[in-house]
């Protein structure tokens, strides 16, 4: 539990399944090096430990100090120190969420971890036309950290009229008659402006079998009622905008505390021409339009970063047009390749999400040696920045996700 309304909701849904459900907060990071910015790991223990009174539920405190530091932190100052554009969100989903915290939840008994995500997760294979909130297992015994599986109930909110429907598939004591093991997919979240499904990318199945997320049928508005009703304090809370388990930190500011500066020119690609220098090239990213530093002197015109050149460190600019020299690109190769389910091994047509927020778009997969890839898009994509993470879907089915070399 982040201290956010999403898990709080997690949780409160998971409870009226009847779930055996603790509340757990990873304390990953205290801002112990005095970064400038807005750090509310305090006020998000306090406010989780106020949901979880509420609901009546225990509250643990989880230190991953130490392995957030190393796992997430240090990919993070790598990365830009080589010039790159990491995804420290996507990172803490596989390493820290579904990784350490996912081990220490076994380790201690329990049977899966759930999150505030707006994602949903399915059974592959299964056709029952049912409505779910998440298909979870529910076997006798087994206990859910954080958030976590489902039972049959309905419950229709008085705010809303929204019913909620939560169903198991197999009920307690019950095998699965067709496997032992099951396999599971995951799809984008119900609410389309929330969906954070990309974020799961690089997951594989055996950490999303482990995995629930109760509110992936919810619109943010339901969810909001939802916790309005029942009394939760924090129906009304910001949702947060900032680094993964960090706070509402600048970049630059995280950066600046961390990575030496290593100024170089600021160089006009289409000619060559200097126009200025710059602090270091983690500092920017493909595509970014604001806080170059440099003035156009051209009515109607803005220079964006269209790429980084490591013999001199120079930042490349030009004028932002669909011409502009490295800002477009149609053919892109990935590397780290990961599948959620079954890995695809030859050419094939399916759609991506070149960043969050972004729409799918279709492309062509064409597998490489190893776990690397050439990636066609029927249409050039704009701002494709080496370090970031492309996800591979099929319609509304997240397959997996790959690293821009």
């Amino acid at each position: 539990m982040s201290g956010g309304v999403d898990s709080s909701v997690a949780a409160l849904l998971l409870q009226r399944q009847g779930c055996d459900l603790v509340g757990a907060y990873m304390k990953n990071w205290i801002n112990e090096d005095n970064v400038i910015g807005h750090c509310p790991w305090m006020q998000d223990i306090e406010d989780a430990r106020a949901v979880c009174d509420r609901l009546g539920i225990e509250f643990r405190i989880v230190n991953l100090m130490r392995e957030y530091r190393e796992r997430i932190v240090q990919y993070l100052l790598d990365g830009y120190a080589r010039g790159l554009t990491p995804n420290p969100d996507i990172m803490c989903n596989r390493e820290i969420k579904f990784g350490v915290f996912r081990a220490w939840a076994k380790d201690n008994g329990f049977a899966a971890v759930a999150t505030g995500h707006y994602a949903r997760r399915v059974e592959a294979g299964d056709n029952c036309g049912l409505r779910i909130a998440d298909r979870g297992f529910a076997e006798t015994g087994n206990r859910i950290a954080d958030t976590g599986d489902t039972r049959d109930t309905g419950n229709r909110t008085p705010e809303t009229g929204f019913e909620l429907i939560f169903e198991t598939k197999f009920l307690p004591g019950i095998r699965n008659p067709k496997s032992e093991i099951r396999n599971w997919q995951l799809w984008e979240g119900a609410d389309k402006n929330k969906d954070q499904s990309y974020f799961l990318a690089l997951l594989n199945q055996e950490q999303l079998r482990d995995a629930r997320f109760p509110i992936g049928d919810l619109t943010k508005p339901q969810l909001r009622a939802l916790a309005r009703e029942a009394g939760l304090p924090t129906a009304a809370k910001k949702d947060s905008q900032g680094i993964c388990f960090i706070g509402e930190v600048k970049m630059a500011d995280f950066l600046r505390a961390y990575v030496p500066d290593a100024p170089g020119p600021i160089v006009r690609a289409m000619d060559g021409r200097e126009l200025g220098t710059h602090r270091g090239l983690h500092f920017y990213t493909l595509g970014q339009r604001k806080g170059i530093g440099v003035p156009s002197n051209t009515d109607n015109e803005a220079y964006v970063v269209v790429g980084k050149r490591a013999a001199d460190r120079a930042l490349l600019v030009a004028f932002d047009h669909p011409d502009a020299p490295g800002l477009f690109q149609t053919e892109v190769r990935v590397h780290s390749v990961s599948w959620i389910g079954e890995p695809v091994t030859t050419d094939r047509e399916l759609e991506g999400r070149v960043r969050y927020r972004d729409p799918r778009v279709p492309l062509r997969f064409v597998p490489e040696e190893g776990d690397t890839a050439r990636i066609n898009f029927q249409t050039p994509q704009r701002g494709l920045a080496s370090g970031q993470v492309l996800a591979f879907y099929e319609g509304e089915r997240l397959l997996g996700g790959g690293i821009y070399l």
